[in-house]
């Protein structure tokens, strides 16, 4: 990762997870539904996060990953599309003008690490797109997002929430942050179950109106502060 500087807010997470190892045996069997917030919103999301991934390994050195060595695929780790973006809206109301606080998660990359029958343990770098609209009060905000790993199934089998705490520039409306999440841990019940069986999805810590709005495919992006000057009374 590059050095920090003055418009970055970069943190370092880590998330430590025990599971059962029965609720981990079962490897069998073909790939399950779309999970919560599915269908084609989280087909179009997931083509874009291939996408992502493609264009931040190769081109973005800090998004980058060292690269680990592991005995089979790892788990696909993804952003989940109903919690991609977090939009503040003063009184519900989906206008420019309304805007508070935004956040997008724009990009990630990912690799793991097993062998034999070692747990798998996965660590991810996020990239996020922080804005201030105009109903944004003060230049610092702390967003809270959340890891979770699930099964082949879709079942979450552990969760854990983050902060990213973020301080606005004097008179910037918008800054990047990244971030690190280490010690994934996922326990197999054997050498046969590989990382295939598994998921690590991330997202916002939204509200069921964020969520909403999000699956809709509505959004404001970090720069609408500039956008509600130049219209205030501007549609999505």
């Amino acid at each position: 990762m590059r050095p920090m500087v003055s418009f970055f807010v970069i943190a370092c997470a880590t998330a430590a997870w025990s599971v059962a190892a029965p609720a981990l045996a079962q490897y069998g069997g073909g790939p399950g539904g779309g999970g919560p917030g599915g269908g084609a919103n989280q087909q179009e999301q997931d083509e874009k996060q291939r996408k992502h991934d493609e264009i931040w390994g190769k081109n973005n050195k800090n998004l980058a990953l060292p690269q680990l060595r592991n005995a089979g695929p790892c788990p696909y780790v993804k952003i989940l599309y109903d919690a991609a973006r977090y939009v503040e809206l003063k009184d519900n109301q989906e206008i420019p003008s309304a805007v508070g606080f935004t956040g997008e998660l724009e990009g990630l990359s990912s690799n793991c690490e097993y062998k034999k029958a070692q747990p798998i343990r996965v660590q991810a770098r996020l990239l996020f797109w922080l804005g201030r609209g105009p109903q944004a009060h003060g230049n610092r905000k702390t967003y809270r997002y959340w890891v979770a790993v699930t099964d082949r199934n879709h079942a979450v089998l552990a969760k854990q929430y983050f902060d990213l705490p973020v301080v606005f520039p004097p008179g910037k409306h918008r800054t990047q942050a990244t971030q690190d999440v280490f010690g994934i841990t996922i326990p197999r019940a054997g050498e046969k179950v590989s990382g295939g069986n598994f998921e690590v999805l991330v997202g916002f810590d939204v509200t069921p109106q964020m969520a909403e709005f999000n699956r809709m495919g509505k959004r404001f992006r970090p720069n609408v502060n500039l956008a509600a000057q130049a219209s205030p009374s501007a549609h999505p």
